[in-house]
């Protein structure tokens, strides 16, 4: 696969070529995707942002192309976990298993799923609570504990959460800890009737479109890095914490108001969205209203 063009020397460490690489990124991601700019870009959002996206949807609109089209476009190590009810916290961080080698016996790590760059945890409202809470830790804090042993996970490390909307049978709500720990709730709708068309005639022919050229890992963790040096000035992070704070008064219609979380992911948020286009632009109170 080709490496989209970075301007080596340079790369990623200014916020104009940062523009110029998300273009052809996200151009690269239509000849495959169609439409869902909007998700698309959420989910660019949670990864530079370091964070990770719960998404909901019905099932057949393109969740799981669409993430490992994004995971191939990033040269990036993809893995997704099919949650049900039947699955166990070992199936997702893996475990010790007995090694039998010069006539002794010891214990090897078999490392599960989770170990990836982009985990795609599919219809997590599917898995028991006590298989949602195995993904706290490798969500929080990049790591996976099995036994007495702590492993790191490789960075960047994202997890796609999705869940199918709250009505239908056979699902469990995710407790209130897991969902504070997803920056996004991204909804994905049904396709236009153009955009569907278009669907058709690409996936009706012989061959299917494939991602031909990608970032590589190192870029995409120089863009992690500016994505927080982005500006803000000091009247917008307090108009941050006064919406922040404003879910924690309103006792009547929310149960339970953000946490200091939720200020710091929605100023990453804007960050990130003040990053991605061509012509760079200083952080506004619309971008932040966007998010």
């Amino acid at each position: 696969m080709n490496e989209i063009n970075t301007d080596s020397g340079q790369a990623a460490t200014t916020y104009q070529n940062a523009g110029r690489i998300f273009k052809s990124f996200f151009e690269e991601i239509g000849n495959v995707i169609v439409g869902q700019n909007r998700v698309v870009e959420e989910i660019i959002i949670s990864i530079l942002c370091e964070g990770h996206a719960l998404v909901e949807s019905n099932p057949g609109l393109g969740k799981t192309l669409m993430i490992s089209t994004i995971s191939k476009a990033m040269n990036l190590k993809f893995s997704r976990i099919q949650c049900t009810p039947d699955l166990m916290p070992s199936d997702i961080t893996g475990t010790n298993m007995i090694q039998e080698t010069d006539n002794k016996k010891e214990f090897r790590f078999e490392p599960g799923p989770v170990f990836a760059n982009i985990v795609l945890a599919d219809e997590i409202n599917r898995a028991s609570p006590k298989t949602q809470s195995a993904l706290l830790e490798a969500m929080q804090e990049k790591q996976v504990t099995v036994g007495n042993d702590t492993f790191l996970l490789d960075r960047p490390f994202f997890i796609l959460a999705t869940q199918n909307p709250i009505e239908m049978e056979g699902t469990y709500p995710l407790p209130e800890a897991q969902l504070d720990r997803f920056l996004l709730k991204i909804l994905v709708d049904y396709p236009s009737f153009e955009e569907e068309m278009e669907i058709i005639n690409r996936y009706t022919k012989s061959e299917t479109p494939k991602i031909t050229k990608g970032l590589d890992k190192s870029t995409l963790l120089d863009l992690q890095k500016l994505t927080r040096q982005v500006p803000i000035s000091e009247e917008l992070k307090q108009r941050v914490l006064s919406i922040v704070s404003m879910t924690r008064k309103d006792k009547e219609h929310i149960e339970y108001g953000a946490s200091p979380r939720a200020s710091i992911g929605l100023i990453l948020a804007a960050k990130a969205r003040a990053l991605i286009p061509v012509s760079y632009t200083h952080l506004t109170l619309p971008t932040i209203y966007s998010v």
